[in-house]
C-alpha cells in the first residue's frame, strides 16, 4: 500500500501536471534524482557497512572536484612501487564504496593500484542528487586525477557509466582511457528506468514527456540516445559482462543487448546471486581476475547464442550455475 507521503506526491504531480505539464515533468526529473538515505537499512546492511567501513580504512582518501560537486574516492596501494595495474571500481545507485569493498580488497591483493569511487550523493561524496552528468564527471575527475586505467569496474548504475563514459558519450566530457570494461549487473539503456518511473508517479503524458526532456536539458543527450547501444562499446576493448538471469532489478536482457554489440563483449551468468550479492559473490571474483590476467588479443568466438558464454579469448568464463 502507497504511504501517505507518496500519495501527497503523486497528488502534487497531478495538480501541477494539470496547470503546467512542464512544471511537473520538472518536478519529476528532480524526484528521481534524489539520492536514497545513506544509512543501511537492516541488520544485514548494517553489519556489511561496518564490515566494508573497517576494510576501507587501509585506504588513501581524496575529495575529488569536479564541475557541480566533489566525489570522495579511495585508493589501495597508491605508493607502491614498480610497475602495477590500475583500476577503478564504481558503485551503483543507493549504494557505496562499503559495499563494493570485498571486490575492492580482492583486486588489491594482487598488488594493484585500486580506486573505488563514491558517486555524488552518495557513500561520503557531497550532494543529495546524482543523475549521468554528474556520475561521469565524478568518474572523469577519478580518471584525471589518478591516470590511465588497466580496468573500469562498474556495478549497476555506476557499470552503465563506465560504459557511457570511456565512449565520451556526454558533450563537453572527455572519455576516459581504460584498456578493459567490467559492467555488472548493469542496464544497458536508460528509457525504461524514467518511464517506469511516470507510471509510478502516475504522470499524466505531457508531463511524461516534460519528463524526458528534462534528461536532454541536464545531461546534453536526449533520453532516446541512451537506447541506442550499438557502438557504446569500443571493439578494440575487451568487455566482461556479468548478470544474473534471476536479477530482479535490472532484467537480463540487458546483458544479452551488451553481448550482441560483438565478438569484443563477453558474457558470463552468475546465476543464483541476483542483483545485490553478485558484487561479492567469490565466483564473480574468479571470473573478473582471469579476465583481467588475460592478453589483450582479440581472437575467435568460441561459443555464441542465448544463455551462453560468449567469449573471445582463449580460455572461456564458464556459466556460474
Amino acid at each position: 500500500m502507497p504511504s501517505f507521503a507518496l500519495k501527497v506526491t503523486r497528488s502534487g504531480l497531478s495538480g501541477l501536471g494539470r496547470l503546467s505539464p512542464q512544471l511537473a515533468g520538472k518536478a519529476a526529473f528532480r524526484l528521481f534524482c534524489l539520492t536514497p538515505s545513506r544509512r543501511p537499512r537492516g541488520s544485514k546492511a548494517k553489519a556489511a557497512h561496518m564490515e566494508g567501513r573497517q576494510r576501507l580504512l587501509g585506504a588513501e582518501q581524496f575529495m575529488l572536484p569536479f564541475p557541480g560537486g566533489r566525489a570522495m574516492a579511495y585508493r589501495f596501494n597508491g605508493g607502491a612501487k614498480g610497475p602495477r595495474k590500475r583500476y577503478l571500481v564504481v558503485h551503483g545507485w543507493g549504494s557505496s564504496s562499503e559495499y563494493m569493498s570485498e571486490l575492492t580488497t580482492f583486486l588489491a591483493s594482487s598488488g594493484a593500484e585500486v580506486i573505488s569511487l563514491d558517486l555524488p550523493g552518495h557513500g561520503r561524496s557531497a550532494g543529495r542528487s546524482l543523475n549521468v552528468r554528474l556520475a561521469i564527471s565524478a568518474i572523469s575527475a577519478a580518471a584525471t586525477r589518478f591516470g590511465a586505467l588497466d580496468a573500469a569496474i562498474g556495478h549497476s548504475f555506476g557499470g552503465a557509466c563506465l560504459a557511457l563514459a570511456s565512449a565520451g558519450f556526454l558533450p563537453g566530457i572527455d572519455p576516459i582511457e581504460t584498456k578493459k570494461l567490467v559492467l555488472i549487473g548493469a542496464p544497458s539503456g536508460m528509457g525504461w528506468l524514467f518511464k517506469e518511473f511516470g507510471r509510478f508517479m502516475g504522470l499524466r503524458s505531457q508531463a511524461q514527456e516534460a519528463l524526458e526532456a528534462e534528461v536532454g536539458r541536464i545531461t546534453g543527450k536526449v533520453l532516446t540516445a541512451y537506447d541506442e547501444p550499438r557502438g557504446m562499446l569500443d571493439p578494440a576493448r575487451p568487455v566482461l559482462v556479468i548478470h544474473a538471469e534471476d536479477d530482479k532489478e535490472v532484467s537480463a536482457r540487458h546483458a544479452r543487448v551488451y553481448a550482441a554489440q560483438g565478438e569484443h563483449v563477453r558474457l558470463f551468468w552468475a546465476n543464483g546471486f541476483g542483483h545485490r550479492r553478485i558484487v561479492s559473490a567469490p565466483p564473480v571474483f574468479e571470473a573478473i581476475d582471469a579476465f583481467l590476467a588475460e592478453p589483450m588479443k582479440i581472437e575467435k568466438t568460441l561459443e555464441s547464442g542465448d544463455g551462453t558464454v560468449l567469449s573471445f579469448y582463449r580460455t572461456p568464463v564458464r556459466r556460474c550455475l
